[in-house]
């Protein structure tokens, strides 16, 4: 089975995930996509995060009625904070059978060389989708990434957690069933 394997915080998920992982369904690119909710990215500031089990419930809560998504907490039971590298290895004894690559942002690839272990993750296959128009693409000839031209949504958690602590409408950008579970 070819498994996609969408890291993130999803903090929280949004249709613009959703919207990508299924483009990569619609395309035969991939069998299965992977929701690895990562409770804590060494990146970025946790001081915003929403907590670790609520995401995984809004992960799981937004992807019940795909048979092609599953979310997946492997990193809750990982050292923190959560590396690629480490997650690609615990992921490989789980599914020793199946072929997995990495898909990330443009963004997430020009980040790349500053990754824990970026040789590691590199002997991987990486699918990566565009979020912007143009990006500079630290590998240009890496054998083992693949820019693919999916669909361009410029939504971004971010936006979604300002958009709540100005007490305005997020309809549309996240599934509705997981918006109470965002103003709790």
């Amino acid at each position: 089975m070819k498994i996609g394997l969408y890291f993130g915080s999803f903090n929280p998920i949004h249709i613009g995930h959703l919207a990508i992982a299924q483009y990569f369904i619609n395309e035969q690119i991939f069998d299965k996509i992977l929701f690895i909710v990562s409770p804590q990215n060494p990146f970025k500031d946790n001081s915003d995060l929403i907590n670790g089990p609520l995401r995984l419930e809004m992960v799981n809560e937004s992807i019940k009625d795909n048979s092609c998504f599953e979310s997946c907490d492997i990193e809750f039971n990982l050292p923190l904070p959560s590396y690629t590298a480490s997650t690609l290895e615990a992921l490989k004894v789980h599914y020793p059978n199946d072929e997995l690559t990495i898909i990330m942002g443009s963004d997430s690839l020009v980040s790349l060389p500053r990754w824990h272990q970026v040789d590691t993750i590199l002997k991987s296959k990486i699918v990566v989708y565009k979020r912007s128009e143009s990006f500079d693409n630290p590998y240009p000839n890496h054998s083992n990434i693949c820019v693919i031209d999916a669909p361009l949504l410029s939504i971004s958690a971010t936006y979604i957690r300002e958009l709540l602590n100005q007490n305005k409408s997020i309809q549309y950008l996240v599934k509705d069933s997981i918006i109470p579970l965002l103003k709790n």
